[in-house]
């Protein structure tokens, strides 16, 4: 079964294909350990409705409705490169365009439910799909 998103995305759905949770990407600039270590791929699983609702009670999140995204993203990132665990304090120490990335990276994953896009080329108008998932930021 095929689907049209609202953006002209689309997601296949086959029965035999499992329900596919966990979703690579790879960072623009990378988050920097103690350590000097610079760690790019990563892993971030769907949210589900606890992950959404848990923060709206930490006191950081009340104080500043912006840390929402913090401390959901640091729920959701199941791997950064070799780090042991990820949690918003990991989040907290991210450059801002990784950040950024993350947040739309969110988004694509969990509110629009697929990571391909469809995309006509500016030149010939050809269209084709992009997949967005473990890409970088200008590659597809």
């Amino acid at each position: 079964m095929r689907r049209e998103g609202t953006a002209g995305a689309r997601q296949d759905h086959s029965p035999h294909e499992p329900l596919r949770t966990e979703f690579a990407f790879e960072l623009p600039r990378g988050f920097v350990d103690e350590a000097g270590t610079v760690h790019r791929d990563g892993a971030m699983r769907l949210a589900t409705a606890r992950d959404e609702l848990v923060p709206l009670r930490d006191v950081r999140v009340r104080e500043n409705p912006a840390y929402l995204s913090v401390v959901l993203l640091g729920r959701v990132i199941t791997r950064l490169g070799t780090l042991p665990t990820v949690h918003d304090g990991t989040v907290e120490g991210m450059f801002a365009s990784d950040l950024a990335f993350l947040q739309d990276f969110y988004r694509q994953i969990n509110a629009e439910g697929h990571t391909r896009a469809a995309v006509a080329c500016p030149h010939c108008e050809e269209s084709f799909e992009v997949e967005l998932a473990g890409s970088r930021l200008g590659e597809s």
